[in-house]
């Protein structure tokens, strides 16, 4: 148990024997910024004195006479009411002794209770490279997994593939046309086809699976460009993610989703909220929230992109989810309502999906925005930009504002060999660390040790920054926002840099205050790069 889930269940007691009973959730602790001010702090008079027509203080007051002292050095209130804690210097030491015991499992907690999240990302047409927004997109979708699961929670990862409609069967004619050119038999490259180099290197991978067979047209060929381009540039996909740390448990195909007459039957089961208005049929998503209802059979009998996209959402529900994660780009913004409006129509609530929609990313170099890839003069990829600055620093970036929030990816920041990246700043710290433990074990010290006799202030505030962590991931988890772990990156590292600064770790004179401080090293060592780990970055031992 932390020291703010103690201090909260203390609290409980003592609020009960004043003669207050309230849930655990409603305590709020909160870690003090200045030191003089404690190490913790809740608000808990405030908030409840009126129930006990009592004034906060006195209610405050009144849970320091009654709450258990133990490891407690002092306790003060301040201000209107509220109550700050100073927690004896062993209380602190006590997070060493969990961290060692729990190492990578640190930072883990059963907030969700093994509930089952589908969380969809990415699922970009496979039609050609992966862009910045689809990369964004894949950094936040696997962040948000990482700490759904270190949450506590079920997560599948799925990726949906729109493997139907107008856009593959003109995968399919340009691929056709680039085989055909190939092999010296040039064609007429169709309107609205794609023409990325990558294009021409999945008509030479066909030439050299089939040769010349398809330079005949016929609904074989058709249908072998259009699979076979689709599969192929999915293959493509896939490897750009795995190199990105990035994997996929479910790939869906909307051809599955819409096949055996679903869609057709969908309609069936949603008649009673739809009705026709020349010659286009509506659904009433507006009695469920949307701001109009919407278009699901255009007045020519096509289907629109709505209906096969509800049936989608109702297969991954048949799975045993019970919430589902769409992300999805900010172009998306009035999807939300009319899914949720759908999902209503049979009963789900409307928080059953939540959509995290992705600002743009803007790329800067030597301070103006850089669009064009030098290679292509097209858009710059995916893969071109984690092999132009790494993956670490691009997933990184990717994550450190709220996915709300336009970003300005700096390339010249992000390939910087100092303080001032983030990423180096962060991995630096982790391979400081790993050097002290290799000098602490050539000169035979026990790096066991529980801690006891830290009492520096650099110490202190990096021992309250490890105690803090599993609050912070939970924290991360609940209110989607894996901006919160970089920020929490960043202020661990800088705890860490001031104590290895501060601190003389390895002491010669004082065997004991260094296998303490060595204790404080590892368990700093192993909170850093389960952080790290929670954003897809990499803890390098040397820089």
């Amino acid at each position: 148990m932390t020291i703010e889930e103690t201090l909260k269940q203390r609290i409980k007691l003592a609020l009960a024997k004043i003669g207050l009973e309230i849930p655990l959730d409603a305590i709020i602790i909160e870690r003090s910024k200045d030191p003089a001010h404690g190490d913790f702090a809740t608000n808990i008079a405030l908030k409840f004195a009126r129930q006990l027509n009592l004034k906060p203080q006195v209610l405050a007051q009144q849970v320091i006479d009654a709450i258990d002292q133990a490891g407690i050095s002092k306790m003060e209130i301040a201000g209107p009411g509220f109550l700050n804690f100073f927690l004896e210097e062993s209380s602190l030491t006590s997070v060493i002794k969990r961290i060692q015991q729990q190492g990578e499992r640190y930072g883990e907690s059963s907030v969700g209770q093994q509930r089952t999240i589908n969380i969809e990302f990415v699922s970009a047409n496979p039609t050609g490279d992966l862009h910045l927004g689809h990369a964004r997109g894949a950094a936040i979708g696997d962040a948000l997994s990482r700490l759904y699961q270190a949450a506590g929670f079920c997560v599948t990862r799925e990726y949906y593939v729109n493997d139907a409609g107008v856009q593959i069967n003109n995968l399919g004619a340009s691929v056709r046309a680039r085989y055909h050119q190939l092999l010296d038999d040039p064609v007429s490259f169709p309107e609205d086809g794609y023409h990325a180099d990558d294009i021409k290197y999945i008509a030479q991978l066909m030439i050299n699976e089939v040769g010349n067979r398809y330079l005949e047209d016929s609904s074989e060929s058709e249908e072998y460009f259009t699979r076979r381009g689709t599969e192929l540039e999915l293959d493509k996909i896939r490897r750009d993610l795995a190199e990105f740390r990035v994997a996929f448990d479910v790939f869906s195909f909307e051809t599955n989703v819409r096949k055996d007459n679903a869609i057709a039957q969908l309609l069936e089961k949603l008649k009673e909220y739809t009705y026709v208005d020349e010659g286009a049929t509506y659904l009433k998503t507006s009695q469920f929230g949307d701001d109009k209802d919407r278009v699901i059979v255009k007045s020519n009998g096509e289907y629109t992109y709505f209906l096969p996209d509800i049936a989608y959402h109702l297969d991954k529900l048949s799975r045993n989810h019970q919430n589902l994660i769409d992300v999805l780009g900010a172009d998306h913004h009035g999807y939300i309502k009319r899914m949720q409006a759908a999902l209503m129509m049979f009963g789900y609530p409307a928080d059953t999906l939540h959509v995290e929609l992705i600002q743009m990313v803007r790329l800067i170099k030597d301070g103006e925005e850089f669009k064009m890839s030098k290679r292509t003069g097209n858009a710059i990829t995916l893969r071109e930009l984690y092999e132009d600055v790494g993956v670490d620093a691009v997933r990184y970036f990717f994550v450190a504002r709220a996915a709300s929030s336009h970003l300005d990816f700096d390339l010249d920041l992000a390939k910087e060999t100092s303080n001032a990246n983030p990423v180096y700043y962060a991995q630096y710290a982790h391979a400081r660390l790993v050097a002290v433990l290799e000098k602490g074990k050539l000169e035979g010290y026990n790096l066991d040790f529980s801690g006891n006799g830290l009492s520096a202030e650099s110490e202190m505030q990096l021992l309250k920054e490890l105690e803090v962590f599993p609050n912070v991931v939970s924290d991360a988890a609940i209110n989607r926002a894996p901006y919160k772990i970089t920020n929490f990156v960043q202020e661990l590292a800088s705890r860490i840099h001031r104590f290895y600064t501060e601190c003389r770790i390895i002491d010669a004179e004082n065997r004991s205050l260094t296998e303490a401080r060595l204790a404080l090293v590892f368990v700093s060592k192993v909170v850093l790069a389960n952080t790290l780990k929670l954003i897809g970055v990499s803890a390098p031992d040397k820089m």
